[in-house]
C-alpha cells in the first residue's frame, strides 16, 4: 500500500493550498479517508475525515470553514483544499487510509504559513 501526499508549500497568511494524496495497493473505495496534521513539538491532530463513499465528511473545530476534504474514487485520491490559511496550520500533512482491519499512511507533506 502506498499512500502519496502533493501539494505542499510555503504560503502567505490568507491565501490556500490544495493537499492530494493518491492512493495504490489498497481497495480504495472501501477505505474511510482523513487528514492528519503534526506542527512542531505537538501532537498528531485529526484535521478532517471523509467517508468510504464520499457522503459524510467532519472537520476539526480549528479548520471547519476553511478546509474541505473531497475524494474521487474513481481515481484512488483524496484532497484536502486548505483556505484563509493561517500561520497556525503551518505542519507535516498525513494521509491516512482507515479500514476495520487495517491502517495506511502516507509520509508527510510540508505546509508553512508564513510572510
Amino acid at each position: 500500500v502506498h499512500l502519496v501526499e502533493s501539494g505542499g508549500g510555503l504560503v502567505q497568511p490568507g491565501g490556500s493550498l490544495r493537499l492530494s494524496c493518491a492512493a495504490s495497493g489498497l481497495t480504495f473505495s472501501t477505505y474511510g479517508m482523513n487528514w492528519y496534521r503534526q506542527a512542531p513539538g505537538k501532537e498528531r491532530e485529526l484535521v478532517a475525515t471523509i467517508s468510504s463513499a464520499g457522503d459524510s465528511t467532519s472537520y476539526a473545530d480549528s479548520v471547519n470553514g476553511r478546509f474541505t476534504i473531497s475524494r474521487d474514487n474513481s481515481k484512488n485520491t483524496v484532497s484536502l483544499q486548505m483556505n484563509s490559511l493561517k500561520p497556525e496550520d503551518t505542519a507535516v500533512y498525513y494521509c491516512h487510509a482507515v479500514r476495520f482491519d487495517g491502517i495506511h499512511w502516507g509520509q508527510g507533506t510540508q505546509v508553512t504559513v508564513s510572510s
